[in-house]
């Protein structure tokens, strides 16, 4: 039996949820004796699992309405080839993950067209923690034939206000193992015994480089004098920001190292098991330092355009950033937003965190209640078959 699902998506946290919730589908679809061809808009992680990329959306992201104004024309054009193949040739079914804008368009647009292509959202707008002008909602309840929720919050939220909801949990569940020893981790990346790491996770989005990663290597440097034996680990999650990192060390004379996407995968278990502190950017990769135990400081700042505009007349509102302090609705982790955002206040935070025991014990006590909210392992697999099921 042969059946077709498309996937649209966007951003480097988009692609990685793509992939995942891909192979999923790939072996529920094996399990059941069903040929199944998935295609879609993401990037070289769905691409590695199976899945027929129609267009790289990961480099088309941005925060702000000032950053995104250049990427408005690609992806109305993007948006405009996908619907059109979605008429042509109708899958099985057609899943969102994230990307808002994009996709709350084309979810909107197909239903209106009066086309019946069930419509699955994975991973939606996290509406439940933040507003936007007078309290109304995106429209996708009105579009999603089903939401697969991924925190408890958004699934009541959904679910109050009609939505056809599956509370399915939060798929970094499923991506935390037990990490390596220290011992074996200093051997595969050749540190000493006395070497630790701080990990810099700064920028997926080209306008982060310019807003977020200098603050964040100067913080760095500082904390680098007064700790010689912090080496400086900076990840990098798309390959064209590999040469932006190395001279950022390279300027600022940091003892450290780029992580290149092609070795991420293999080196993050040891890099992890060996961080003593996560600088970063809020996302997704809050939750997953939070499920591994590591201390992190977010930091965030966009232009003043957009702040301005954001504040002034969209009134958007939220009280945190990061997905860990928003689940949980108190700082579990510290944030430092806009005007906060200076290396001075986040070097302060850092030596109180490498320093004070009780500073690190608050943010694991964090750690260890927002374990209970996130859901029991198989997360992707429960959506998965879900999916498969409903296209049988």
């Amino acid at each position: 039996m042969q059946k077709k699902i498309f996937i649209s998506t966007g951003e480097v946290s988009g692609d990685l949820h793509g992939s995942l919730l891909s192979k999923a589908l790939f072996d529920e679809a094996e399990k059941k004796s069903l040929n199944l061809e998935i295609c879609g808009l993401g990037g070289e992680r769905m691409k590695r699992e199976g899945v027929k990329i129609l267009k790289d959306t990961t480099s088309l992201s941005a925060i702000g309405i000032w950053e995104a104004l250049p990427l408005l024309l690609p992806t109305i054009r993007i948006q405009r080839r996908f619907y059109k193949l979605l008429k042509k040739y109708p899958p099985d079914c057609l899943i969102l993950i994230d990307y808002m804008g994009p996709n709350i368009n084309i979810g909107t647009k197909l239903k209106r067209s009066g086309n019946n292509i069930p419509i699955y959202y994975y991973i939606a707008p996290q509406e439940w923690a933040w507003r936007v002008g007078n309290n109304s909602t995106t429209n996708l309840i009105n579009f999603s034939d089903k939401i697969f929720a991924i925190f408890k919050q958004e699934a009541n939220f959904y679910k109050k206000r009609g939505g056809n909801v599956f509370w399915v949990g939060h798929p970094m569940i499923d991506l935390t193992k037990k990490l390596p020893s220290k011992k074996i981790s200093r051997k595969i990346l050749k540190l000493t015994e006395n070497q630790n790491i701080l990990l810099l996770m700064p920028a997926s989005r080209p306008q982060e480089l310019k807003y977020i990663l200098p603050t964040f290597l100067k913080t760095a440097k500082k904390l680098q004098l007064r700790y010689p034996n912090l080496v400086v680990y900076v990840p990098s999650c798309r390959r064209v920001f590999d040469e932006k990192f190395r001279n950022g060390l390279e300027k600022y004379e940091i003892k450290g190292k780029v992580i290149s996407q092609q070795d991420d995968s293999q080196l993050m278990p040891y890099i992890y098991s060996l961080s003593k502190l996560a600088l970063c950017k809020s996302g997704t990769v809050n939750m997953e330092l939070a499920l591994y135990g590591i201390p992190q400081i977010i930091g965030y700042r966009v232009s003043r355009v957009t702040a301005f505009i954001a504040k002034r007349i969209l009134n958007f509102k939220v009280k945190f950033i990061s997905p860990v302090n928003l689940l949980m609705k108190k700082f579990v982790i510290p944030e430092f937003v806009q005007k906060n955002f200076n290396e001075k206040k986040i070097f302060y935070k850092s030596c109180r965190l490498l320093d004070l025991t009780s500073e690190k014990s608050k943010i694991k006590k964090g750690y260890a209640l927002l374990k209970k909210e996130l859901g029991e392992e198989g997360v992707v697999d429960r959506a998965a078959k879900e999916i498969i099921d409903s296209i049988i």
